[in-house]
Protein backbone atom coordinates (compact mmCIF):
# COMPACT_ATOMS: atom_id res chain seq x y z
CA UNK A 1 0.00 0.00 0.00
CA UNK A 2 2.42 2.38 0.64
CA UNK A 3 3.83 2.54 -3.08
CA UNK A 4 0.53 2.18 -4.58
CA UNK A 5 0.77 5.02 -6.83
CA UNK A 6 -2.29 7.30 -7.82
CA UNK A 7 -3.31 7.01 -11.90
CA UNK A 8 -2.25 10.06 -14.00
CA UNK A 9 -5.89 9.28 -15.29
CA UNK A 10 -7.08 10.86 -12.33
CA UNK A 11 -5.29 14.38 -13.79
CA UNK A 12 -8.26 15.34 -16.50
CA UNK A 13 -10.41 15.28 -13.53
CA UNK A 14 -9.14 17.19 -10.96
CA UNK A 15 -10.80 16.70 -7.32
CA UNK A 16 -9.89 20.29 -6.92
CA UNK A 17 -13.32 22.27 -6.44
CA UNK A 18 -14.42 25.32 -9.40
CA UNK A 19 -14.69 28.51 -8.41
CA UNK A 20 -18.91 29.64 -8.72
CA UNK A 21 -19.21 32.62 -10.61
CA UNK A 22 -22.13 34.65 -10.61
CA UNK A 23 -22.93 37.14 -12.84
CA UNK A 24 -25.72 40.45 -13.79
CA UNK A 25 -27.95 39.69 -16.73
CA UNK A 26 -25.47 41.71 -18.90
CA UNK A 27 -22.69 40.44 -17.89
CA UNK A 28 -20.95 41.63 -15.60
CA UNK A 29 -18.55 39.44 -12.63
CA UNK A 30 -20.49 39.89 -9.30
CA UNK A 31 -19.50 37.19 -7.27
CA UNK A 32 -16.68 34.25 -7.23
CA UNK A 33 -17.91 31.72 -4.91
CA UNK A 34 -15.27 29.16 -3.50
CA UNK A 35 -13.83 27.28 -0.04
CA UNK A 36 -10.24 27.26 0.28
CA UNK A 37 -9.28 27.43 -3.07
CA UNK A 38 -10.31 30.08 -6.20
CA UNK A 39 -10.33 27.73 -9.31
CA UNK A 40 -11.25 28.42 -12.56
CA UNK A 41 -10.61 26.65 -15.74
CA UNK A 42 -9.21 27.54 -18.90
CA UNK A 43 -8.35 26.30 -22.41
CA UNK A 44 -4.48 26.49 -23.90
CA UNK A 45 -6.04 27.94 -26.66
CA UNK A 46 -7.54 30.99 -24.68
CA UNK A 47 -4.47 32.10 -23.20
CA UNK A 48 -2.15 34.79 -24.98
CA UNK A 49 1.46 33.10 -26.88
CA UNK A 50 3.65 35.36 -24.12
CA UNK A 51 1.86 33.67 -21.19
CA UNK A 52 2.65 30.10 -22.81
CA UNK A 53 6.58 31.33 -23.57
CA UNK A 54 7.21 33.47 -20.76
CA UNK A 55 5.75 30.07 -18.52
CA UNK A 56 7.99 27.74 -20.59
CA UNK A 57 11.08 29.99 -20.91
CA UNK A 58 11.04 30.41 -16.38
CA UNK A 59 9.80 26.54 -15.61
CA UNK A 60 10.93 24.47 -18.24
CA UNK A 61 12.78 25.74 -21.53
CA UNK A 62 12.34 21.78 -22.79
CA UNK A 63 9.10 20.88 -22.27
CA UNK A 64 8.52 20.09 -25.36
CA UNK A 65 11.48 17.66 -25.76
CA UNK A 66 11.62 16.29 -22.81
CA UNK A 67 9.54 12.97 -21.70
CA UNK A 68 8.62 14.18 -18.25
CA UNK A 69 11.69 14.37 -16.22
CA UNK A 70 15.00 16.24 -17.82
CA UNK A 71 17.90 14.22 -16.54
CA UNK A 72 20.47 16.94 -17.37
CA UNK A 73 18.59 19.34 -14.92
CA UNK A 74 18.59 16.75 -12.40
CA UNK A 75 22.36 15.96 -12.53
CA UNK A 76 22.69 19.98 -12.73
CA UNK A 77 20.92 20.27 -9.25
CA UNK A 78 22.33 17.53 -7.93
CA UNK A 79 26.02 18.72 -8.36
CA UNK A 80 25.16 22.19 -7.21
CA UNK A 81 22.79 21.03 -4.34
CA UNK A 82 25.44 18.71 -3.17
CA UNK A 83 28.45 21.22 -2.90
CA UNK A 84 25.98 24.21 -1.58
CA UNK A 85 26.28 26.51 -4.11
CA UNK A 86 22.28 27.16 -4.45
CA UNK A 87 19.49 25.14 -3.77
CA UNK A 88 18.25 24.87 -7.52
CA UNK A 89 15.52 22.39 -8.41
CA UNK A 90 14.87 20.48 -11.36
CA UNK A 91 11.28 19.67 -11.75
CA UNK A 92 9.59 19.90 -15.05
CA UNK A 93 6.15 21.38 -15.75
CA UNK A 94 4.63 17.45 -15.99
CA UNK A 95 6.48 17.03 -12.51
CA UNK A 96 4.70 20.44 -10.75
CA UNK A 97 1.83 19.01 -12.46
CA UNK A 98 2.12 15.96 -10.85
CA UNK A 99 2.93 17.33 -7.63
CA UNK A 100 0.32 20.09 -7.28
CA UNK A 101 -2.41 17.29 -8.31
CA UNK A 102 -1.52 13.58 -7.71
CA UNK A 103 0.90 14.00 -4.66
CA UNK A 104 1.36 15.84 -1.32
CA UNK A 105 4.11 18.52 -1.44
CA UNK A 106 6.40 16.83 1.13
CA UNK A 107 10.37 16.97 0.45
CA UNK A 108 11.42 13.35 0.44
CA UNK A 109 13.16 10.73 -2.27
CA UNK A 110 10.17 8.65 -2.09
CA UNK A 111 7.77 11.46 -3.18
CA UNK A 112 10.58 12.99 -6.22
CA UNK A 113 10.92 9.05 -6.88
CA UNK A 114 6.75 8.63 -7.46
CA UNK A 115 6.72 12.41 -9.21
CA UNK A 116 9.04 10.83 -11.60
CA UNK A 117 7.68 7.36 -12.28
CA UNK A 118 4.13 9.56 -12.69
CA UNK A 119 5.19 12.07 -14.59
CA UNK A 120 6.95 9.51 -17.27
CA UNK A 121 3.80 7.69 -17.30
CA UNK A 122 1.67 11.36 -17.47
CA UNK A 123 3.43 11.79 -20.68
CA UNK A 124 2.49 8.61 -22.36
CA UNK A 125 -1.44 8.65 -21.20
CA UNK A 126 -1.47 12.87 -22.48
CA UNK A 127 -0.28 15.05 -25.34
CA UNK A 128 1.98 17.98 -24.56
CA UNK A 129 -0.42 20.62 -25.08
CA UNK A 130 -2.92 19.02 -22.56
CA UNK A 131 -0.53 18.43 -19.65
CA UNK A 132 0.73 22.25 -20.67
CA UNK A 133 -3.59 23.03 -20.21
CA UNK A 134 -3.47 21.00 -16.89
CA UNK A 135 -0.75 22.82 -15.61
CA UNK A 136 -2.05 26.55 -15.91
CA UNK A 137 -5.11 25.27 -14.20
CA UNK A 138 -3.66 23.48 -11.22
CA UNK A 139 -0.46 25.79 -10.92
CA UNK A 140 -0.13 27.46 -7.74
CA UNK A 141 -0.18 31.63 -8.19
CA UNK A 142 -0.18 32.75 -4.28
CA UNK A 143 -2.73 31.83 -1.09
CA UNK A 144 -6.28 30.39 -2.24
CA UNK A 145 -5.74 31.85 -6.36
CA UNK A 146 -5.24 28.33 -8.16
CA UNK A 147 -4.49 28.05 -11.99
CA UNK A 148 -4.16 31.30 -14.54
CA UNK A 149 -7.98 32.43 -14.80
CA UNK A 150 -8.27 32.73 -11.27
CA UNK A 151 -4.62 34.64 -10.97
CA UNK A 152 -5.80 36.83 -14.18
CA UNK A 153 -9.02 37.72 -12.46
CA UNK A 154 -7.38 38.40 -8.86
CA UNK A 155 -4.07 40.30 -9.72
CA UNK A 156 -5.33 41.93 -13.48
CA UNK A 157 -8.88 42.21 -13.53
CA UNK A 158 -9.39 40.38 -16.27
CA UNK A 159 -9.70 37.20 -18.30
CA UNK A 160 -6.19 35.52 -19.03
CA UNK A 161 -6.71 36.07 -22.48
CA UNK A 162 -6.58 40.04 -22.21
CA UNK A 163 -3.08 39.92 -20.65
CA UNK A 164 -0.22 42.00 -22.15
CA UNK A 165 3.59 40.72 -21.82
CA UNK A 166 4.65 42.22 -18.56
CA UNK A 167 1.23 40.88 -16.47
CA UNK A 168 2.40 37.80 -18.62
CA UNK A 169 5.81 37.49 -17.36
CA UNK A 170 4.82 38.64 -14.30
CA UNK A 171 2.45 35.65 -13.42
CA UNK A 172 4.77 32.86 -15.22
CA UNK A 173 7.12 33.50 -12.46
CA UNK A 174 4.37 33.28 -9.74
CA UNK A 175 4.30 29.36 -9.56
CA UNK A 176 7.85 28.71 -8.84
CA UNK A 177 7.30 30.68 -5.14
CA UNK A 178 3.79 32.22 -4.98
CA UNK A 179 4.16 32.66 -1.58
CA UNK A 180 7.58 35.03 -1.63
CA UNK A 181 6.33 36.95 -4.87
CA UNK A 182 2.81 37.22 -4.48
CA UNK A 183 1.93 41.10 -3.24
CA UNK A 184 -0.76 39.78 -0.94
CA UNK A 185 1.69 37.87 0.81
CA UNK A 186 4.05 38.50 4.06
CA UNK A 187 6.55 39.99 2.21
CA UNK A 188 4.97 42.31 -1.02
Amino acid sequence: AAYQLPTPTKLISSPNPLTTQIYDRNGTLLYNLYEERNRTLVNLSDLPKSLIQATLTIEDRNFYHHIGIDPVAIVRALYHNTRNETMEGASTITQQLIKNSLLSPEKTYARKFKEIVLSLWTERIYSKDQILQMYFNEAPYGGSIMGIAAASETYFGKPPGGLDLAESAYLAGLPASPTQFSPYGIQP
